[in-house]
């Protein structure tokens, strides 16, 4: 007969392993530490990328089903916003259009992909709560089926600023600095990642976090140089541009988009914020992920 604690490890399904050692009518199953199942987790959410990418693809196309264009409808719009913004905003701020448009457009792109990841991941378990309780899966499956939604959007539409080097080829040339968009991209996925889980387990946990995120994304857009540049502020009013590390996750992508390199300070920033939501998101999970079926 097993005692009450046996019994309870046994119901718990965070202890079931295929390591289980079977002794007559008793089975025996190792205790796995909280540690031992996040890494697991995280491994596993990796190496199942075909079902993250499969929902991904599905969330888009039925998003979209019945529609003429289907997801460049989502290039349409992203082409109209731009264009209009870069001639409004080019004659308020006095600005030269054939340096300003690619500025603007490059800057929108990289601000739509991470801005889209930051709100949607907040609601990253609720979202998938049917999901989760009815099919074991890795949680972190459903942060990664997100982000990579958000990264197929974001290639469509890239197509956005391809007239944009065409017609202002002087202020925005591909050159071998475009390939820096690369491993951009995948520091803007690894943090995508690591904060995803951060957001979407508090998300979970509290549910008026999905409205203050979306309240402190609007802010954070008019303090950050998406549609003007670092060089309106100066003085003590520095600090908004060298602190911001939106600023410098969006020159990720906006730097080699018009053929520059980001700054040493921007790819500072990004190294410490990369550091600090790895750290932070693996002592969460550890500490918090049995919970997460329970928070929904």
């Amino acid at each position: 007969m097993l005692t009450e604690s046996e019994s309870m490890t046994a119901l718990n399904p965070d202890h079931y392993s295929i390591d289980a050692v079977v002794n007559e009518d008793t089975v025996i199953f190792p205790d796995i530490t909280p540690f031992q199942h996040a890494l697991a987790d995280i491994k596993d959410g990796f190496a199942q990328w075909r079902i993250w990418l499969m929902l991904a693809y599905q969330d888009i196309k039925l998003r979209y089903r019945r529609s003429v264009l289907g997801p460049f409808w989502l290039t349409l719009s992203m082409a109209i916003t731009v264009y209009t913004m870069g001639f409004l905003y080019g004659k308020i701020f006095h600005q030269d259009l054939e340096s300003y448009y690619p500025f603007l457009v490059a800057g929108m792109l990289s601000w739509s992909l991470i801005s889209t990841i930051v709100m949607e991941l907040t609601e990253g378990f609720l979202g998938a709560d049917v999901y989760i309780k009815q099919i074991k899966l890795p949680y972190s499956v459903y942060i990664h089926r997100l982000v990579s939604r958000n990264m197929i959007i974001f290639f469509h539409n890239i197509f956005v600023i391809v007239p944009i080097l065409i017609i202002y080829h002087t202020h925005a040339k591909v050159n071998l600095n475009t390939l820096l968009i690369i491993p951009g991209l995948l520091f803007i996925y690894l943090n995508g990642i690591s904060f995803g889980v951060i957001l979407a387990m508090i998300g979970a946990r509290y549910r008026d976090v999905l409205q203050i995120v979306k309240s402190l994304v609007q802010v954070i857009f008019f303090v950050t140089p998406v549609m003007w540049g670092p060089q309106f502020l100066h003085g003590r009013a520095q600090f908004i541009i060298d602190w911001n590390p939106f600023y410098a996750f969006i020159e990720l992508i906006r730097a080699p988009l018009l053929g520059t390199v980001p700054t040493l300070n921007n790819m500072i920033m990004v190294a410490c914020v990369t550091t600090l939501g790895v750290t932070l998101s693996l002592w969460m999970f550890i500490r918090y992920r049995a919970r997460i079926v329970y928070w929904l």
